[in-house]
């Protein structure tokens, strides 16, 4: 098994406390779950206190890219070395259940915990913002403007090692309490929840053009 086959150390962090059936250390299911997903939250403590920002990312390989302006006060403390949290959550349906105690949620959910680094190399961090658009819209590169030096300049870009995460995941129907069995004209199930993406829609630009590659069916 190689290290970035092998699985997530336990730790004081990373140990579930309630339903530790649900938790997972197997690093290829966090991988598939980062891949999937679209949106993280970055939660960090900054001068004016703790935040938790939304924003998109990319794996690539062991570790996580984010990005955003360098004024941004909540991604120049990442950059400082202050520990940092980023979450990413697919939420897969709602859980009702015969008593409201026990509704809930199906979801896949991924926690890293680190210190985030600057990537400072002008090469290096061109390559991180082009992996970025990638995990969002793959093959999308190759169809547009490369990114010109004074914006890679105006980004600031950091990446988070994928050394200490946890994993958790919650799937099937309601967990009823054996009492409540008995009520069976209560209606209990799941309700799936399923992210669609549309039809695509050009701009007035591009009303005349072919759909490229990138857009064309586009799914996750």
């Amino acid at each position: 098994m190689t290290p970035d086959e092998a699985p997530f150390p336990a730790t004081e962090r990373t140990t579930i406390g309630r339903s530790p059936d649900r938790g997972t250390r197997d690093r290829r299911v966090a991988e598939a779950i980062l891949d999937e997903g679209v949106l993280c939250h970055v939660g960090v403590t900054t001068d004016h206190g703790p935040v938790v920002i939304p924003t998109t990312y990319a794996r690539r390989g062991d570790e996580l890219l984010i990005h955003g302006s360098p004024a941004a006060s909540w991604l120049r403390a990442t950059g400082k070395g202050t520990p940092v949290c980023v979450t990413v959550t697919m939420v897969d349906g709602l859980v009702l259940a015969r008593s409201a105690f026990h509704h809930s949620m199906n979801y896949r959910s991924v926690v890293v915990f680190g210190q985030a680094e600057p990537i400072t190399d002008h090469g290096e961090k061109a390559a991180a913002l082009d992996a970025i658009v990638e995990h969002i819209v793959p093959g999308r590169t190759a169809e547009v403007r490369p990114m010109r030096d004074d914006e890679v300049r105006g980004t600031l870009v950091v990446r988070l090692r994928l050394d200490e995460a946890s994993t958790k995941i919650r799937a099937g129907g309601p967990i009823d309490d054996d009492d409540d069995l008995d009520l069976v004209d209560v209606w209990a199930g799941v309700i799936p929840v399923r992210t669609a993406f549309g039809e695509p829609e050009p701009d007035e630009l591009s009303e005349a053009l072919p759909t490229p590659p990138s857009v064309v069916d586009y799914g996750r």
